[in-house]
């Protein structure tokens, strides 16, 4: 089972403040070491951090149509700061691994989200042999591991 760990946004993510600051020396440091354990349980799969949403744009359809909006985005905490993408066996598993989060990060003070990946399984009946085929492309061009 595939899960995304989701690190919701906050005012000091949506700040401009450079990551390489001293201020963030510690917590670099502390999510360094938690992703090394993940690694070293062969359950990490990726994950990243996000720049402010300063940086970023936001893209809507509406009758088809995109319109494009440069950020900054008001509402931080409906934002995302980061993810990190594991395979563990079961959601039990994965909340163990997110309740071990650095408590460096937002000072002690941070909101994450767990959420499973749909798997092509789930859609038994519905996804044709194409899909799969599609599938395994992907994963083998983007260098994904499964």
């Amino acid at each position: 089972m595939r899960f995304m760990i989701i690190r919701k946004a906050d005012a000091e993510t949506e700040s401009e403040t450079s990551p390489a600051g001293p201020q963030h020396a510690q917590l670099l440091q502390d999510m360094m070491a938690y992703n090394q354990a993940m690694l070293d349980a062969g359950i990490m799969r990726g994950g990243q951090g996000l720049k402010p949403s300063s940086t970023g744009a936001r893209v809507q359809f509406k009758g088809g149509q995109p319109t494009v909006t440069d950020g900054p985005f008001a509402e931080a905490k409906e934002l995302i700061a980061g993810f990190t993408l594991i395979e563990v066996k079961s959601k039990e598993e994965a909340l163990e691994w997110v309740r071990r989060w650095p408590a460096s990060d937002g000072h002690g003070n941070v909101s994450l989200e767990l959420r499973q990946l749909y798997e092509l399984e789930d859609f038994e009946g519905v996804a044709g042999p194409q899909l799969k085929d599609l599938e395994q492309q992907m994963h083998a061009s983007a260098d994904v591991p499964r």
